[in-house]
This record gives C-alpha cells, structure tokens and sequence, in this order.
C-alpha cells in the first residue's frame, strides 16, 4: 500500500467516524473533540489532555468531552496535522517541527541553543512571546491553544561518546521532517536523515542510522537507549510541543465553548509539566542504571558556534528577528 493511498484511507475514516457520532444532535450527548497525541497514553502530554477533558466536562456540565487516540492510533504526526487542517481531527497534540514548514513564527522557537534553561523557556512561553506567536497560528488553519513541555533534546548513538562536533562527523543521525533540524544537524558536520519517529528502534538495530537525538523520556520509553549506549547532554534545542485545533472545527463552536476551551487547555499546563518533571526524574534514573554511557557536561560553545549559518538561514523576515531578539534579552528569576 502506497502512503498516498494509506494517507486517503485514513482521511475517510476519520471522517465517516465524524460523521456517525457528531451527527447525533440529542441534547444529552457530549460535544466530543476527537484528540490526536501520538504518544503513549501515560506520558505527560496524554496524562495532560485526559486532565483538560475532565475540566472540560466539569466546567460546561458535561457538555464538551475530550476523546483521546494515543500512540499513533490516527497515524503519523504529518498526518494528523494535515487531517487536523481540514477538520477530520479536532485536537491535535502535535510537535513543533512539522509545524515550522506551516507557520513560519515557530522556526524561532526551535532554533539551537536559544533557551539557556528550562525556566528561561517556561517564562517565555507563559508570556507576551507565547501568546503572540499562537496567534499567528490561525491564518494557516490551526488555533493554538497551549504549549506543552518537550524537554531538552541531545544526541545519541551507538558508535561513540560526542564531547564536540567532530565526534559526529559522518555519524548517520536520525532527525525529525524539519529544513531546520536538517540544516542543524549539518552544520555539525553529522549526516542527517529524516525518519519517522516509530522506525528509529529498528533502524538503530539494522544500522540505517547510527543514532538520533531527543529527550530523557523518548530516550528511555522507546527502548532507544538500548540501542544507542551513548548519550550526550548538548540539550541542543528545548522547542515545545503545542495543542492545536482545527479552525475549520473551531468555527463552528459558540464563543462560550470557545473560552472555556481555551481556559482548560491553559489549565492543563501546569498539570502537564509538573508530570513531564517526574518522567524526566525516572527516565533519567533508569537510562543511568542501565549503563548508558552519559556525557554530563560537554563543552558546549564547540556545538554553539557552528549554529551561526543556521540562524541566517532561518531567521528571515524583520517578524522572526524581533522575536528572536525579545526571547533573548527576556529575563528569568532563576534558571534550571
């Protein structure tokens, strides 16, 4: 089966699903918004989204329901999002770089070495920056609602310890469908190949690729610190993951349902990290007891000073510059 037949396929149904449980109009059933989350039910972001539809069902008396298809269930994340575009999903969990080809905004926020910790992003996100850069979600579709955590992402593999960028050299890294983490990677003098997220494990198994690189929780959950034995804390990017919605589907809600949407995705934030900082405590206590050969703290203003062409390459309209600027000078209390 071809993936443009697969892709169709889907597409319909998803949309004779749509039309056999959103066609009931009786009073007592539930607005229920169909939500796309590719990851497993128990980690953060499923755990977040199932806590946003309880405050959804409390707050409208039952009215709105959420209803969750985890671990892929709706197909790849290029997939969900462009079924979310035209309205066969309502809710999508969806990562940022298959947004960056979309809304031009999020190529800042998932540019390397931009956040200088994980307190310098929260603060960015929970302000002015943030809210700006949802916004600009809607001309191409989407209504952005919340950010969640992703955590800060590092390389792996299973050749070699990386303690600076020649260490990557001719290293085959898997890296997600992004012209940015593509040309990133590059600049580092690795050989980036893109991969779906679900074919990485067996690839590190096979040799197609020598590694890739993510966060402790994906690292761990995935089986791919198994594979790859060795991980190197460059925590070269830290861009969030952002709940979005159908505009097509949104238009069609009532402002009432509108607001209290956006009130329980907003909620469901500090929900969502506070869970994302226990995976990451266990994730990381589990990798290490396993004997994955971890570099703590390599030095990086090696990885840091190849990012220069990256930058120049990305950031390219006055918009992008002064956002750029804002999060850098944007301060923090304290930093972790």
């Amino acid at each position: 089966m071809t993936k443009a037949i697969r892709i169709s396929i889907l597409r319909l149904l998803v949309f004779f699903c749509l039309c056999s449980t959103q066609g009931n109009t009786l009073a007592a059933d539930p607005l229920m918004l169909r939500t796309a989350n590719n990851h497993p039910q128990d980690y953060p972001t499923g755990l977040a989204i199932k806590y946003m539809g309880t405050l959804l069902e409390k707050w409208s008396d039952g009215e709105i329901a959420i209803k969750l298809y985890s671990g892929g269930q709706l197909g790849e994340e290029k997939d969900t999002l462009e079924i979310t575009l035209f309205g066969g999903i309502d809710l999508n969990r969806i990562n940022m770089a298959p947004l960056n080809s979309i809304v031009p905004e999020t190529n800042v926020l998932a540019l390397p070495f931009l956040f200088r910790s994980t307190a310098h992003l929260r603060t960015v996100l929970d302000g002015p920056i943030g809210d700006e850069i949802l916004d600009s979600f809607e001309p191409y579709g989407l209504i952005g609602l919340a950010y969640y955590d992703s955590g800060a992402r590092s390389f792996y593999n299973n050749k070699r310890s990386i303690y600076k960028p020649a260490d990557l050299k001719g290293l085959k890294i898997r890296v997600q469908n992004s012209a940015l983490s593509v040309a990133m990677v590059d600049a580092l003098g690795a050989n980036p190949t893109t991969m779906e997220f679900g074919q990485v494990y067996e690839s590190l198994l096979l040799g197609t690729i020598d590694g890739s690189e993510n966060n402790w929780p994906s690292y761990e959950s995935t089986g791919h610190y198994e594979a790859a034995t060795h991980y190197t804390l460059t925590k070269h990017t830290m861009m969030p993951e952002v709940l979005v919605m159908s505009k097509h589907r949104w238009q069609k809600l009532t402002e009432q349902q509108q607001l209290l949407i956006r009130r329980a995705a907003k909620a469901s934030v500090p929900y969502m990290r506070e869970q994302w900082d226990k995976r990451v405590d266990m994730s990381r206590q589990k990798v290490m007891e396993a004997g994955v050969k971890i570099i703590e703290n390599p030095d990086l203003s090696y990885f840091s000073d190849a990012m220069t062409p990256v930058y120049e390459q990305f950031v390219i309209s006055e918009k992008m510059r002064y956002l750029l600027k804002r999060i850098q000078e944007t301060k923090v209390g304290s930093d972790s």
